[in-house]
C-alpha cells in the first residue's frame, strides 16, 4: 500500500492539551491512520504546555510577521505524536486554556491566534517544509476552519482538503473588521466565501470551501441538515450533503483499557467482572457515599452546560432516591449547576457525591466503578464516555440523539431476547424520560443475569479506532489521487 502524508491541524491534542473530545481524536487519529499506510503530523500551537513537553525541536521554518507577531514552526515528536508546533509566544504562551483566561473568558485576539495557525497549515500543505509535504489536510473545528480559505485562494498546486466538524455549536464568527487583517483577497469576503452573516466565519469557511466534509457520527451528520439542530448552517450542509460523510469516534483502547489501566483500583475484565467490585468500592470513598455493592451507583464524566443535559438530572433526585441509587459526578462548568449540584450533595449526604473539575484518574476510576454512566445530552456529536462506559462495562444511559444512538444498543425487550443490548436510550431529553430510564436502569440492575449480559455485551463492542481510521484513509486516498 502506497504511503501518503496527511497534516492535521488542530487546536488541541492529547495528552498535552485537552478541554475535550477533539483532543482524544486529534490525539488518537494519527496512529490508527499508520496501520492503513497514512502517515500523519499534527500541527498545534505552541501553548504553554505543549512546549514544556518538547525535549527536543528543530526549527524548520520562521516568520518574522505572523499576523503581528513573530513564530517559528517547529517539528518535534513526543511520545507516539509526530507534531509540527507553532511557536509564538505571544499568541499562545499564555496563562488559562487553549481558548480563554483564566477568568473564563475568550482571549479577544482569537481570531488572529486561530487564522495563524490556519494559515501556516495551509503553507505547509503547499510545501513550506520539503521533507513533509502531505497530499491531504484535515482541519479541525473552527479553530483550524480558515486552513481550507487560505488553500483557495492561494496560487499554484494545493492539497486535498478535509474538514471535520466536531460540534457545529462552536462556529468561530467574529466581525467584519477582523477581515482585513486576515491576509485573504477582498474577494474572499463574499457568502462564496468566508462572510458570514455580516463577519467573518471560519467553521463556516471551512465547510464551504473544503473539499470533504466530515463529523463524528452518522446521525449527527443527518441531525445537523436539519434547521433543529443546523445552527444556521443547515442550509450550507443540504447544498454539501454529497461531500459530508458521518464516521463514529473511536477511543484509544490501549489507554482505556480495564485490565491494563494502572488508574484503576483493581483490573478485570469481560471474562472476570469481578474486580469492579474494589473499583466501586475505592469509587464510593472517593465521593463519600455509602459503601454498598447492592446499591445502584450511576456516575457522570461531563461537562456542565445546557448541552449535556445535567440540569435534567438535578429534577431527576427524587426518582434516584426511589430507586436505592447513588451518584458520582465528576463535572465542571456553569457555575449555577455546580452550586445546585453542591447544594444536592449536601441535602442527599451519601447518596449524592460531587468533585468540579477533572482528573484523569478519577474520570478512569468512575468508568470502572460505576454501574451505570449517565449521558444525557440535548445534543450530542458522537460522545466519548459512553464508548468508554462500553469498554469498562459500566451500562451507558444515554439520549437518543447524535453519536449516542449510533453506539448505544437500547435494553428494549427485542433486544434484551436477542442478547444484543448494551445499554440504555430514551428520548426526548427531559426530566421525565431520563427518571423512567433511570427507573428501568435500577431494574435491570437487580437482574443480575441481564445486568451481566449487558456489561459484557458493551466490553466485547469494538470501539476501537479501526474502522474509523478506514473510512478516515478512503477519504484521504481519494482526494490524492489526480482527478480523471
Amino acid at each position: 500500500m502506497k504511503s501518503l502524508n496527511v497534516l492535521s491541524v488542530a487546536s488541541e491534542i492529547f495528552p498535552l492539551i485537552k478541554t475535550g473530545g477533539l483532543a482524544d481524536v486529534a490525539g488518537a487519529l494519527p496512529a490508527a491512520l499508520e496501520a492503513e499506510g497514512v502517515a500523519v503530523r499534527s500541527l498545534i500551537p505552541g501553548y504553554r504546555p505543549v512546549m514544556a513537553a518538547l525535549k527536543k525541536a528543530e526549527e524548520v521554518a520562521a516568520f518574522d510577521d505572523l499576523f503581528g507577531a513573530p513564530a517559528k514552526l517547529l517539528a518535534a515528536k513526543v511520545g507516539a505524536l509526530t507534531l509540527f508546533v507553532l511557536d509564538s509566544p505571544s499568541f499562545y504562551m499564555r496563562e488559562g486554556g487553549p481558548y480563554a483566561a483564566a477568568d473564563g473568558k475568550d482571549f479577544g485576539d482569537n481570531a488572529l491566534r486561530f487564522a495563524a495557525l490556519a494559515k501556516v497549515g495551509a503553507l505547509i500543505g503547499q510545501g513550506l517544509v520539503p521533507a513533509f509535504v502531505p497530499q491531504v489536510v484535515h482541519a479541525h473545528d473552527w479553530q483550524a476552519g480558515l486552513t481550507a480559505a487560505y488553500l483557495h485562494y492561494s496560487e499554484g498546486p494545493r492539497p486535498g482538503s478535509v474538514i471535520t466538524v466536531h460540534n457545529l455549536a462552536f462556529q468561530g464568527q467574529f466581525p467584519p473588521e477582523i477581515f482585513g487583517q486576515l491576509g485573504l483577497p477582498p474577494q474572499a469576503f463574499s457568502i462564496e466565501g468566508v462572510e458570514y452573516y455580516g463577519g467573518v466565519g471560519f467553521l463556516k469557511a471551512g465547510l464551504l470551501l473544503s473539499d470533504r466534509i466530515t463529523t463524528v457520527s452518522p446521525t449527527y451528520a443527518q441531525e445537523i441538515q436539519t434547521t433543529h439542530a443546523g445552527m444556521g448552517l443547515d442550509g450550507l450542509l443540504r447544498t454539501r450533503a454529497a461531500d459530508l460523510s458521518g464516521i463514529l469516534n473511536g477511543i484509544d483502547t490501549h489507554v482505556w483499557n480495564p485490565e491494563t489501566d494502572p488508574l484503576i483500583a483493581h483490573p478485570y475484565s469481560a471474562k472476570s467482572l469481578t474486580g469492579r467490585a474494589a473499583n466501586k468500592k475505592a469509587l464510593q470513598e472517593r465521593f463519600g457515599l455509602a459503601r454498598d455493592d447492592k446499591t445502584f451507583l450511576v456516575g457522570v464524566v461531563s461537562r456542565l452546560s445546557w448541552q449535556k443535559g445535567l440540569d435534567l438530572l438535578l429534577g431527576c433526585l427524587p426518582a434516584l432516591e426511589a430507586c436505592d441509587a447513588q451518584l458520582a459526578l465528576l463535572a465542571s462548568g456553569d457555575p449555577g449547576l455546580e452550586a445546585a449540584f453542591q447544594e444536592a450533595a449536601q441535602t442527599h449526604d451519601g447518596r449524592v457525591g460531587v468533585y468540579f473539575g477533572y482528573e484523569e484518574k478519577l474520570a478512569h476510576l468512575v468508568q470502572a466503578g460505576a454501574d451505570a454512566i449517565l449521558v444525557p445530552s440535548r445534543f450530542e456529536p458522537c460522545g466519548l464516555t459512553q464508548l468508554c462506559a462500553l469498554r469498562y462495562g459500566a451500562a451507558p444511559i444515554v439520549a437518543r440523539v447524535g453519536g449516542l444512538a449510533d453506539t448505544v444498543i437500547d435494553a428494549n425487550e427485542m433486544a434484551l431476547q436477542a442478547g444484543c443490548a448494551t445499554g440504555l436510550q430514551f428520548a426526548p431529553a427531559t426530566s421525565e424520560a431520563l427518571s423512567g430510564a433511570l427507573r428501568r436502569g435500577s431494574d435491570l440492575f437487580r437482574q443480575k443475569k441481564l445486568w451481566k449480559k449487558l456489561q459484557t455485551n458493551g466490553m466485547k463492542t469494538d470501539v476501537s479506532w479501526t474502522h474509523p481510521a478506514k473510512h478516515y484513509a478512503e477519504i484521504f486516498r481519494a482526494l490524492a489521487q489526480p482527478a480523471p
